[in-house]
């Protein structure tokens, strides 16, 4: 596995790793950027554009232009890759560098990561309809609902076999992408170079004075951008030098092409287009278009898979810090990050078929895209500036930048908002059920939380050491380890002193109290060890990034091996008949699952919230699962958590 500093150096395989993997969804957006810019000219019941005028081409290439610098090369390459947690990206991790410094920055990030979820419902389905739909030219009866169907589904079967093999190729595969798309804006432009005054901002500022449509423009323009949160999502796969570096080509590729677009267009300036119209697949030579279709295809391929990925380990992160519920994650191959969730890739599977056969083609698809991505910029705008402030950036610039991002991407909002009606409301909802599943795990647990009781721990030394002596009773296990969620390591929660002395005594040669602290840096994997009564009460206190796999058994298991062998500790069976064969005495886990008492005094949102809560937990891992214990040696005991004290019982006893 590479270190950290080595994916920060600038490698000729770390700019094909970041072609590969990061600009998929930025750089497909040209399949149909200008073709959801010349729908809003389309007038009502028609199937043809307005006739296209030199402003709607030259504003459309200014504002993608402008955009495309402003959004994705000034806020994300420029300024949001420096929030580098440790070589990590992505807004669960600009998160965790911040959240610390105030308590609602909850609130930005679980929408942010409720909203690039919804966002990968939506992409995959739009990116490959477009490259497919090419064919229509072509094929005019052919049933590109079908074929987009039958690549999504494969898609997400390979998943769990993983896509290390095939991932090797992206890199070369993008590369002839961009170089293509490039090629063919060349073209064109070398026929109409005066094309290049679209890239004064003039003309976007113009279009957005004077056209009527300005605001349905604006939103489809926004598409152009909608790849830019994976720059930084991706950070820890390739490195900000790569990332930047390798930026400059597909930027340059990407404005090639779309000046060659609208250079095509410049040539029918004045006629209407029929909506089937794709000025991309246009500027392909007829002996060419099936090649490019192919290369198109393969490219929107990657872009969902990249996103599939990106998927995977927004869930495994929420996962680990407490913001979804437990599920299985599988690593179905060595290469580093590299993650299976079989719940997620199902869902993310019906949400996508869905999509395809509820909008149908990709054009009604674009009318309903970019509203939930808009949405994460502007929560990941709110996280970089409290960031900015960590860093000690003076308040002028911090406000400077909050001022000027909150306008760009509340305009790219505003304008969005009218999708609302023609299919964004499909991701806006997928967004809230997320957001809703996210909000009561993270509150659910303040409110659990809330009735633990914990005690002091030393004012019960003496009496484990004494049960652990106490011949008349019989031994339940040579070691006990119980889980704590017990910070300090002064306290214990009474639950598991209840569960040792009094439920079913269990007496045992050592009794283990585990906690496992979820901490800032991804991928920090430390432990420590604190005898509280020698050879007979040990906590071990593991620190774990929120992107290293909880492994606990296999963790535990590593650290006693190495206090054995250093000779801290003496797991030698205390049975006579084994003992003297040095026979290594028997571990077992106790997993205390706290249920929801029937006595409580909780408000009627915080009932709603339990029953929520009750709800997605029968759905998720059981702790024991999650924890990755082995189930042949946990016991789970299910104590109640008592939410009102017997105080509170208003009764009254009647004397004879």
């Amino acid at each position: 596995m590479s270190s950290h500093k080595d994916l920060q150096k600038l490698t000729v395989p770390g700019l094909l790793i970041s072609l590969g993997i990061i600009y998929g969804d930025i750089g497909t957006s040209p399949l149909y950027v200008f073709k959801a810019i010349l729908a809003s000219t389309i007038p009502f019941h028609s199937n043809v554009t307005a006739p296209i005028n030199e402003l709607i081409i030259l504003g459309g290439v200014s504002l993608i232009v402008w955009t495309l610098t402003m959004q994705t090369t000034i806020k994300y390459v420029v300024i949001t890759l420096q929030a580098d947690n440790k070589g990590e990206g992505g807004i669960f991790s600009l998160f965790s560098l911040v959240r610390r410094k105030a308590k609602w920055l909850i609130v930005p990030a679980v929408v942010g990561g409720c909203a690039l979820l919804a966002d990968g419902i939506i992409t995959p389905p739009i990116s490959i309809s477009s490259a497919i739909e090419g064919l229509q030219p072509l094929y005019p009866h052919i049933h590109t609902m079908t074929i987009v169907i039958i690549i999504l589904v494969a898609l997400f079967l390979i998943q769990q076999f993983g896509t290390s093999l095939v991932g090797k190729a992206f890199g070369p595969i993008m590369f002839i992408w961009f170089s293509m798309m490039g090629f063919l804006g060349i073209m064109y432009i070398a026929k109409m170079p005066w094309i290049f005054k679209a890239l004064n901002p003039y003309y976007g500022i113009k279009l957005l004075i004077t056209d009527p449509n300005a605001f349905i423009v604006l939103g489809a323009v926004f598409l152009c951008t909608t790849g830019a949160e994976a720059l930084y999502s991706d950070l820890g796969h390739c490195g900000r030098s790569n990332i930047r570096v390798s930026w400059i080509y597909v930027k340059t590729c990407l404005i090639l092409n779309y000046l060659g677009q609208g250079a095509w267009l410049m040539q029918h300036a004045g006629h209407p287009l029929s909506d089937k119209i794709n000025p991309f697949f246009e500027l392909m030579p007829q002996w060419f278009l099936l090649f490019g279709i192919g290369v198109a295809t393969v490219a929107t391929v990657i872009a969902s898979q990249a996103l599939i990925s990106g998927s995977f380990t927004l869930i495994a992160e929420a996962v680990r810090l407490n913001l979804w519920p437990k599920v299985r994650i599988n690593y179905p191959s060595e290469q580093k990050g590299q993650l299976y969730v079989p719940s997620v890739n199902w869902l993310l599977c019906g949400g996508c078929v869905g999509v395809v056969l509820l909008f149908q083609s990709s054009d009604n698809m674009t009318a309903a895209y970019g509203l939930s991505i808009t949405i994460a910029m502007l929560m990941t705008s709110i996280l970089v500036s409290r960031y900015l402030k960590k860093r000690k950036v003076p308040s002028y610039i911090i406000w400077i930048f909050l001022l000027v991002y909150m306008t760009i991407e509340g305009t790219f909002l505003a304008s969005n908002l009218g999708k609302f009606v023609n299919g964004g409301w499909f991701t806006l909802s997928v967004g809230l059920v997320l957001f809703s599943v996210m909000w009561t795990w993270h509150t659910a647990r303040k409110i659990r939380n809330r009735y633990v009781k914990f005690i002091e721990i030393d004012d019960y030394f003496n009496i484990l050491k004494e049960l652990s002596d106490d011949e008349s009773v019989p031994k339940y296990a040579s070691q006990l380890v119980y889980l704590t969620s017990a910070n300090f390591d002064t306290e214990i929660e009474s639950k598991i002193i209840y569960s040792i002395l009094q439920k079913q005594p269990k007496r045992a040669d050592v009794y283990w109290l585990v906690h496992v602290d979820v901490v800032d840096e991804p991928y920090k994997c430390e432990y420590e060890v604190d005898f509280l009564v020698p050879n007979k009460l040990i906590r071990v206190d593991f620190k774990l990034g929120f992107r290293v796999e909880q492994q606990i058994n296999l963790l535990f298991r590593k650290v006693v091996e190495e206090l054995v062998k250093n000779g801290e500790v003496d797991i030698t069976s205390k049975y006579t008949s084994l003992n003297k064969h040095k026979i290594v005495g028997d571990f077992r886990f106790v997993v205390i699952e706290k249920v929801l008492s029937r006595s409580h005094n909780l408000s009627f949102y915080e009932s709603f919230v339990m029953a929520y809560y009750k709800y997605l937990k029968k759905m998720s891992l059981s702790e024991e699962r999650g924890f990755g214990l082995d189930l042949s040696f946990v016991t789970v005991e299910k104590v109640p958590l008592m939410l009102s004290s017997p105080e509170a019982v208003d009764i009254h006893r009647i004397r004879r």
